[in-house]
C-alpha cells in the first residue's frame, strides 16, 4: 500500500476527484475489487488495474473511491480497458454489476462513494422492494443507488440488460437506477442498455446532477410510459438537475411515447442539452414543473433560449461539426461558460469549439473534458451510414503526441481532393494534399504536427479539412506536446 500524490494531465480540464485514505492496489494487493472493498475502511481508495472483473460489487455502505488507472492517468482508453463484467452474479436476484446502497434514509447526504473510470457491462438487475410500497422490481441493470449520493463519473455503462419479470411488478433502470439520494452523473457514456422503463437511467424520488453525459440508444419497454434515456419520478429532497448532457436515438416500447426522457409528476430543470432523434416523443411529461431552457431538441419546445436545429454531429464520438448550431448556443451566463483553451484565450478548450460561451450537449460547459470512444455501433448506427455523397474523415489516435492516421472516403464522382490542417484561428499550417494517392475514393495519410516549413507545432487544437470538386469535411483533431 502507497500514498498517492495527485497527477494534473493537461487534457483533462476538471481533475477527477482528489484520493484520501490507504490506497488498495487490485489485483495487486487483493485479488478482486469485492476483496479490495471488503478489506477497506471508509475514505479508502481501491484503485483497479486494467482488466475484466468477473464481479458483482457491493461498496457495503463504505464511502471508498472505486477507480481505475484513469484517475491517476486520464487517458480514456483505459476506461475501455477496464471492465466490471457483472453478467455472471451468485444470485441471479443480484445481478447489478454495481451496489451503492444504504438502509437508512438519513444516509442521502453522503456523497463519499465514487465509481470512476470503468466500462460496466452484463447487468441484469437487483430484486428489490420499492421503499415507497410500490412492491418488488428488478432494477439497475448496471448501477443500483439508493439512499446515498455517489460520484458516478468517467464510465462506460453499457450493454445492461433487464429481462427477467419472475417475481416482480416490472424492471427499470436499465444502466442506473437512483431513488431517494443525489448522485452526481457526469462524463459518462450510458449506451445499449434496456429495461421495461428507464432504459437508461431510472431517478426515483430522488435529487440528481445529471451532466455532460452521452445517453444514447437505450430501450425501454412500455412501462410507465418507456423512458428510452431517462425515467424521472416525483422529487426528493434534492433538485433534479440535467446540464450539458446528449441524449440521442433512445427508444420507448411499441406502445410507450417517452422515447427520450420520460417525466412522471416530477419537477426538473434542463439547461443546454441536447435532445434529438429519439423514437416517437423527445420528452413525455405527466403533471410536475419541468424547466427547459438553451437546449435543442427536435420538434422545438417552450422555454427560453431553445432551438431546433440538427446538431450536425461529427461522424465520431457525437462530437459537434464545426456548422453546428450547439456551438456558443447555450446559457449565456459566464458560470456555464466552457473551459478556455490557455493557448488560444478567448477560444473553447476542445472538445468544446467557438468561443467560451456554453456549447450546447456533451462537450459543452465547465464540465466539458473528452470522453471515451462512443461504442462503434451507435457510429454504425447513426453517424456512420452517411448519404451516398457524403464525405467521411477520421482520425486516430485524437488526441495525439507524435503522428496522427487521417483518413477519408469520397464518394464516387468526386475528384479534385485537398487535405489542408488549419489552426483554431483558420491559418493555414500543414498543405498535405501531394501526400495523397492519386485519386484514391479511400486513403489514409500520417501527419507529423509539423508545419510545411517542418516546424513543430505547439499543442492545441487543429481543423483538418478535405475539400473535392463538390463539398469538404471538417475533423478537429488535438495535438499534446511534453
Amino acid at each position: 500500500m502507497f500514498t498517492y500524490v495527485k497527477k494534473i494531465a493537461v487534457i483533462a480540464p476538471l481533475i477527477v476527484v482528489p484520493l484520501f485514505g490507504t490506497i488498495i492496489n487490485v489485483p495487486g494487493e487483493q485479488p478482486t475489487i469485492q476483496a479490495g472493498i471488503n478489506a477497506a475502511a471508509s475514505n479508502d481508495t481501491i484503485l483497479v488495474a486494467a482488466g475484466t472483473y468477473q464481479e458483482n460489487i457491493h461498496f457495503h455502505e463504505k464511502g471508498l473511491v472505486v477507480a481505475s488507472h484513469y484517475i491517476v492517468d486520464p487517458d480514456p482508453m483505459i476506461i475501455e480497458q477496464t471492465i466490471i463484467d457483472g453478467s455472471s452474479p451468485m444470485n441471479p436476484d443480484t445481478g447489478s454489476c454495481v451496489l451503492i446502497v444504504s438502509d437508512s434514509a438519513y444516509t442521502t447526504a453522503d456523497t463519499s462513494a465514487a465509481l470512476i473510470g470503468f466500462t460496466i457491462t452484463g447487468g441484469t438487475g437487483t430484486k428489490w422492494l420499492d421503499e415507497h410500497g410500490a412492491g418488488l422490481y428488478r432494477e439497475g441493470g448496471g448501477i443500483l443507488i439508493q439512499y446515498l449520493s455517489p460520484r458516478i463519473r468517467h464510465n462506460i455503462i453499457r450493454d445492461n440488460h433487464i429481462t427477467d419479470q419472475t417475481g416482480v411488478t416490472s424492471t427499470g433502470g436499465g444502466a442506473i437506477r437512483c431513488g431517494d439520494g443525489n448522485p452526481d452523473i457526469a462524463n459518462n457514456i450510458i449506451a445499449f442498455n434496456s429495461a421495461l422503463y428507464g432504459g437508461g437511467i431510472v431517478l426515483n424520488y430522488t435529487g440528481a446532477n445529471v451532466r455532460n453525459n452521452i445517453i444514447a440508444h437505450n430501450s425501454a419497454g412500455d412501462a410507465y410510459g418507456g423512458g428510452g434515456g431517462l425515467w424521472i419520478l416525483e422529487n426528493g429532497t434534492h433538485p433534479k438537475i440535467l446540464n450539458n448532457n446528449t441524449i440521442v436515438y433512445n427508444s420507448p416500447g411499441q406502445y410507450a411515447t417517452g422515447g427520450g426522457i420520460r417525466f412522471w409528476a416530477a419537477s426538473a430543470t434542463l439547461r443546454n442539452n441536447i435532445i434529438w432523434d429519439n423514437e416517437i416523443a423527445q420528452i413525455l411529461q405527466t403533471g410536475g414543473v419541468v424547466l427547459i431552457t438553451y437546449s435543442d431538441i427536435q420538434g422545438g419546445h417552450a422555454g427560453e433560449g431553445n432551438i431546433d436545429a440538427d446538431p450536425l454531429f461529427e461522424a465520431q464520438n457525437l462530437y459537434l461539426s464545426m456548422n453546428s448550431p450547439c456551438i456558443d448556443g447555450g446559457d449565456t451566463s459566464a458560470v456555464y461558460n466552457d473551459p478556455e483553451d490557455t493557448l488560444n484565450p478567448g477560444y473553447a478548450l476542445w472538445p468544446s469549439l467557438g468561443l467560451l460561451r456554453n456549447d450546447m450537449g456533451a462537450y459543452g460547459g465547465p464540465g466539458s473534458t473528452i470522453l471515451p470512444d462512443v461504442p462503434s455501433s451507435i457510429e454504425e448506427d447513426k453517424t456512420l451510414q452517411p448519404p451516398n455523397d457524403r464525405i467521411l474523415l477520421w482520425s486516430y489516435p485524437n488526441p495525439f503526441e507524435g503522428r496522427i492516421n487521417i483518413r477519408y472516403e469520397i464518394p464516387s464522382g468526386h475528384s479534385t481532393v485537398r487535405l489542408i490542417v488549419y489552426d483554431i484561428a483558420g491559418r493555414r499550417v500543414r498543405d498535405l494534399t501531394n501526400n495523397l494517392p492519386a485519386a484514391a475514393q479511400e486513403a489514409s495519410v500520417l501527419w507529423d504536427g509539423r508545419d510545411d516549413k517542418g516546424n513543430a507545432l505547439s499543442s492545441g487544437v487543429y481543423i483538418c479539412t478535405i475539400t473535392t470538386d463538390k463539398g469538404n469535411e471538417n475533423r478537429q483533431v488535438m495535438l499534446l506536446r511534453e
